[in-house]
């Protein structure tokens, strides 16, 4: 990107509102699961607003030309947009590793302090930030965190699920990061790197038993399995 265009897109950054960056992280996410152009009502979804509300946002957001907007068909970010977007999420989980990793809160705490931090917009003071916590790869919910290029760090992961009886997994992320979910999995004393080993698979429900480094046994559901991003030992 030119000079010129990074001065321009400094401009539009200081001038979007909150909501306009939620927004754009919102199609970020949505399309980076869906794999396509991302429906209003996708959007009203997961914003939990009205597909009103996202036709007039998105009218605003073309006209700023951060994304590409047809009627019926759906929305892609423009590369400025995308690279908006990008920089919002390395920012949220900058954040989430310095308050976990930093001020010990819990990984089902930071989620909506994150969300209030990753607003503000200083070049300076995330690239501080990331060389103060050693330059992470990845959040305290295992969600890889863009480089100051945005480039996501891509690596082998499975759902517990895909495992059978027998073999063993060390957790790297989460698929739900509700609060919820997070409290659950820390009552059963689950968390990043634990080292989990199926030790049968029940065929009805496909529940698993399994055993959690090598101490605590328990019961989870194929839901809870799903849910669980591993690595294959």
């Amino acid at each position: 990107m030119s000079k010129n265009n990074l001065h321009l897109l400094k401009i539009i950054v200081m001038t979007l509102s909150k909501a306009e960056e939620n927004y754009l992280k919102a199609i970020f996410k949505i399309a980076e699961k869906e794999n396509k152009s991302v429906s209003t009502n996708a959007i009203a979804r997961h914003l939990n607003t009205t597909a009103a509300s996202v036709t007039d946002m998105l009218r605003k957001l073309s006209e700023k030309e951060l994304i590409t907007y047809e009627k019926y068909k759906g929305v892609s970010l423009s590369t400025s947009g995308n690279k908006m977007a990008t920089n919002l999420i390395r920012r949220h989980r900058l954040w989430e590793v310095f308050l976990v990793n930093k001020l010990r809160f819990a990984w089902h705490q930071v989620h909506d302090i994150a969300e209030e931090l990753e607003h503000i917009y200083s070049e300076e003071l995330i690239a501080r930030l990331d060389a103060f916590l050693d330059y992470p790869k990845f959040d305290p919910h295992g969600d890889p965190i863009p480089n100051a290029e945005g480039k996501f760090t891509i690596r082998n992961q499975t759902a517990l699920a895909e495992l059978f009886a027998g073999q063993n997994g060390i957790v790297l992320g989460v698929k739900d990061s509700r609060d919820d979910f997070l409290k659950y999995l820390t009552d059963m004393h689950i968390k990043l790197g634990s080292a989990i080993k199926i030790q049968k698979i029940t065929h009805f429900d496909k529940s698993m038993h399994i055993t959690i480094d090598e101490r605590t046994e328990a019961v989870i559901s194929h839901q809870v399995a799903m849910n669980l991003l591993v690595r294959i030992q």
